[in-house]
């Protein structure tokens, strides 16, 4: 019996009364050979769920297992391989593909098993005895690793914990290659076995900074995707105690607890997932409990005395990242409702309104909005949105009443905070019974700190559209009054942005001025002033960035903006400091400056009828037309904008959402409109930080990035554009870009971009194959539009190197051929020349094909002559090259060829300059000779 790869799902005799799972199976197998796994998946299920018997049952499983081989699913290939065996346990090829994927999960000694039944059931087949070779080699691999690492384990914890050894060169090498060796699974094993998570225990005791690094950066590898022993350290170690390591003083300690944290909570997410299965399949403590242990002690430490403001911080980053669901469409939000439910929401209000024992930075206040907010998003329906609500509504009225002035600071405080976050939340607490008098009220105190707290709430007030109609009735005056009577810059700050704020409700519409004339570009001018002023500290200098985050809505402040380079460096510089709370406004300010929000321009006749009808019509101001524009993206690169951009994407903050991420994948889009900018925006790094913008973020921010990353791949070499290995990771947002729901030039851009990389290696063909792109390319060779059709056909002409795309032409049953042999004639020169090169690199690396070209097309014969006809010499040598081709691959298609006038055509370019065209056609005769199709004249020619 002859064993079929992974990849070949078996047919099967149709017997009565299964002609509809049959017809399935084989749609199914048609499928498979296409490439096309997920569809091949379905209608493998689809049969199953009808009258199938057991025999048909197991085929299909052991199909579907195939199915998940190749979409690299092991876990589920493992699965419905079994499923398989259930029903027969002598079915070979289930046992084979059940030992594929044991391999590939590393549990190779039940993959052994499997591979010795199929041996002992099929002895003389080759495929399973050299499996079995393979992976016996592994495991005698694995095993002198493991015996080899034994001694050098206890050699390492040896050194590291001799106190006489204490900062030699020696302990530092042993931390570092107890690291490394961590990172192996192997290494993490032996690691762990050699009971060295209580000997970590010991190195994290020391209290030294660099052992207690090796420590944690150790234990990183023993629990990375690894839920048994990640459930285990945190046994022997104590939740609390890994937990407390958070707080400490030192940032890297700090930040390397963060990050095993991390390790830890993806493991048992990931348990939670498999239904309690490890890695290894040993039946574990519920992962679900043990995740809401680790969360209870890290919203414990956001309230303890003592806990420096950095771990406070990363203890907020750490619940962000694992409390709300990633993808809202994931139904399970209990995480989310166990937080809310038990009351820990107050935890994180507290944060919001710390009292002065707690040690927090200037941007804990934000990053605890920012959970509040996700928290908020991630509930489902409208009873858990109201059990949020009220939650919100008794801390701040537990403060607000009957707890004096501080309480009622406090409340206020946590008010600025919902508003940053769930502004629905922060809008309903504004509307307590005396919250908004308070507010108005303390506006005029005499201390500074309590008039900083009111002011603050107002201005977080005046974004939000339930409040904003009552402040600008109200609140104006008293801003003003505040910014003109003030003595304190802070105050005067503050007031100003609330003024900005009121003043740009209009937003881009030019008609709409809520001050008069000129009033802006004052305000604008005193914000760049404050911004400039280098005595005054970063947090207060970040109100004048939000002010202007406002401002810049109105295009005269822009054009003064752009023109003032102290103000811009003074810009960028913020940025890049501490105060990361700034980048919102930063971003907000750039995306005003680049006018890269969305606007579309309204039409004409609606514009009429609406003034007709007395209806608003908004305005765009004169210096928003395309040339302002173009000419405020030449200054702000020209003052280092890029730069400032790369730094702000790299920051590990919270305060980088996905909000703030469109916004800057937003203003990359805009910087590389221009072909002739993309330079600067590569050259300063913009290239590298556009990566993770597409990766993450809003379905908007990442389409954005994405775009910006095809325009950089299409005009420059994108091995230097994307160094190394990043390469790689710009073609899946690329593909992203083949989606329907994107524009045409999107997905011009992004075949055009694919098409760069996929002549460039093998590898990066593969890597576009595993994207799943062939289909989406394929479906855009048949647009309408003639530049995307003819890039789709570019792309994949590009992409007929690799032997899976060659092997889709050659299946039976399909017009990919046809398509490339017609479009060969057409007249768009272009798509000529994409086609032919197809054809002429198909027809070299597959000559079967060669026969089959005249059977797709009656037309075939005067495609090739008018191809050896063009006055382009790039088609002639294209069409040239497949004609030798087909005179090389058969006799019977040369003798075709040399009836008609196809010889005369050969015999006219065989006799030109020399030429590849010349030699193409040379041979052609040359063969026919030898197959004695014609005779070399006198001459001998």
């Amino acid at each position: 019996m002859t064993v079929s790869g992974p990849g070949t799902p078996e047919p099967r005799p149709a017997t009565s009364g299964a002609s509809s799972v049959e017809q399935l199976r084989k749609e199914g197998n048609e499928l498979f050979k296409c490439g096309d796994y997920e569809g091949a998946l379905g209608a493998y299920t689809q049969a199953l769920g009808l009258d199938a018997t057991p025999q048909d049952q197991a085929i299909l499983h052991r199909n579907r297992a195939a199915c998940h081989l190749k979409l690299e699913d092991y876990d589920k290939a493992e699965t419905e391989a079994s499923k398989a065996i259930e029903k027969d346990g002598g079915d070979v090829k289930a046992l084979y593909r059940r030992s594929q994927a044991l391999e590939k999960l590393g549990r190779l000694d039940q993959a052994v098993l499997d591979l010795q039944r199929c041996v002992s059931l099929e002895p003389k087949s080759k495929v399973f005895q050299e499996a079995l070779r393979n992976i016996g080699g592994q495991i005698q691999e694995k095993v002198r690793y493991m015996s080899s690492t034994d001694a050098k384990v206890e050699q390492m914890f040896q050194i590291l914990l001799d106190p006489e050894e204490k900062g030699t060169e020696k302990k530092q090498k042993a931390s570092q290659n107890l690291v490394v060796l961590a990172r192996e699974d192997a290494g993490a094993e032996k690691i762990f076995r050699s009971n060295g998570v209580q000997l970590l225990q010991r190195l994290l005791d020391t209290g030294e900074t660099d052992l207690m690094l090796a420590a944690l950066r150790t234990l990183v590898g023993i629990c990375s995707e690894h839920q048994s022993r990640t459930v285990a350290t945190l046994s022997i170690l104590g939740t609390r105690r890994v937990v407390s390591i958070l707080g400490v003083e030192n940032q890297a300690v700090s930040l390397a607890a963060c990050h095993l944290l991390q390790v830890m909570f993806d493991a048992l997410k990931e348990g939670v997932k498999k239904g309690f299965q490890g890695k290894e399949g040993a039946i574990i403590v519920d992962p679900a409990r043990e995740l809401k242990v680790l969360i209870s002690n890290l919203l414990d430490l956001l309230t303890e005395v003592g806990v420096s403001g950095q771990g406070r911080d990363n203890a907020l980053t750490l619940l962000i990242k694992a409390v709300p669901r990633k993808s809202l469409k994931d139904p399970n939000n209990s995480l989310t409702l166990w937080v809310i439910d038990q009351g820990r929401s107050e935890k994180i209000l507290e944060v919001g309104d710390p009292p002065g024992e707690l040690a927090v930075t200037a941007n804990s206040r934000m990053s605890a909005s920012i959970l509040l907010s996700k928290l908020f998003d991630d509930l489902k329906c409208d009873a858990e949105r109201e059990n949020f609500h009220r939650l919100c509504e008794n801390y701040i009225k537990s403060w607000f009443e009957g707890q004096g002035l501080a309480g009622k600071l406090r409340a206020i405080q946590t008010v600025s905070c919902l508003l940053q976050g769930p502004c629905d939340a922060g809008n309903r607490a504004l509307e307590l019974s005396g919250v908004m008098e308070s507010v108005i009220a303390l506006c005029a105190s005499e201390q500074e700190e309590e008039q900083l707290v009111a002011v603050e709430a107002l201005i977080h007030a005046a974004g939000k559209a339930k409040r904003a109609s009552f402040i600008t009735a109200n609140g104006v005056s008293l801003l003003k009054d505040l910014y003109k009577r003030s003595e304190k810059d802070s105050i005067r700050i503050r007031a100003l942005v609330g003024l900005c704020k009121l003043g740009s409700a209009g937003g881009t519409d030019f008609s709409m001025k809520q001050f008069a004339e000129g009033s802006t570009l004052k305000l604008a001018k005193q914000c760049r002033k404050w911004l400039c002023n280098d005595q005054i500290d970063a947090g207060t200098r970040r109100w004048a960035v939000e002010g202007l985050a406002y401002l810049t809505f109105d295009a005269d402040v822009k054009e003064e903006f752009v023109e003032d380079a102290a103000a811009l460096k003074a810009l960028f510089q913020l940025s890049r400091s501490e105060e990361r709370s700034v980048l919102f406004a930063v971003a907000s300010a750039l995306v005003n400056c680049t006018n890269s929000y969305d606007y579309e321009e309204p039409d004409p006749k609606m514009v009429e009828l609406a003034k007709y009808a007395k209806q608003h019509v908004p305005e765009q101001h004169p210096k928003d037309k395309p040339s302002f524009v173009r000419a405020r993206v030449k200054k702000l690169l020209a003052a280092g904008v890029v730069s400032a951009m790369v730094c702000m994407v790299k920051t590990e903050s919270p305060v980088l959402t996905s909000s703030c991420r469109e916004l800057l994948s937003r203003v990359f889009l805009a910087l590389v409109e221009e072909v002739e900018d993309r330079g600067t925006v590569v050259a300063q790094g913009g290239g590298r930080a556009l990566i993770p913008l597409a990766l993450e973020g809003t379905d908007v921010g990442q389409t954005k990035a994405a775009q910006a990353l095809a325009k950089l791949t299409i005009t420059s070499n994108p091995e230097m554009t994307f160094p190394g290995e990043r390469i790689y990771e710009v073609v899946r947002p690329l593909v992203s870009l083949l989606h329907l729901n994107c524009s045409g030039l999107q997905n011009f851009e992004a075949l055009m971009a694919l098409t760069n990389l996929a002549g460039i290696s093998e590898r990066l063909r593969q890597k576009i194959l595993k994207e799943k792109a062939v289909p989406m390319i394929e479906g855009y060779m048949f647009e309408e539009h003639e530049m995307i059709r003819r890039a789709a056909t570019e792309c994949m002409c590009n992409l007929a190197m690799s032997k899976e795309v060659q092997d889709l032409f050659e299946a039976q049953g399909n017009d990919r051929l046809k398509l490339l042999v017609l479009y060969s004639g057409e007249d768009d020169e272009l798509l000529q020349r994409a086609a032919a090169g197809g054809l002429a690199m198909l027809t070299s690396m597959r000559p079967t094909l060669c026969s089959r070209i005249p059977q797709v097309t009656t037309h075939w014969l005067e495609i090739l002559q008018a191809l050896l006809l063009s006055s382009n010499q790039e088609l002639q040598h294209r069409g040239a090259v497949v004609v030798l081709n087909m005179v090389e691959a058969s006799r019977q298609i040369a003798s075709d060829l040399m009836e008609s006038e196809m010889m005369e055509i050969l015999s006219v370019l065989a006799k030109g300059d020399q030429s590849p065209v010349t030699r193409a056609a040379a041979a052609c005769l040359d063969k026919a000779v030898e197959y004695g199709l014609i005779q070399p004249n006198q001459d001998g020619e």
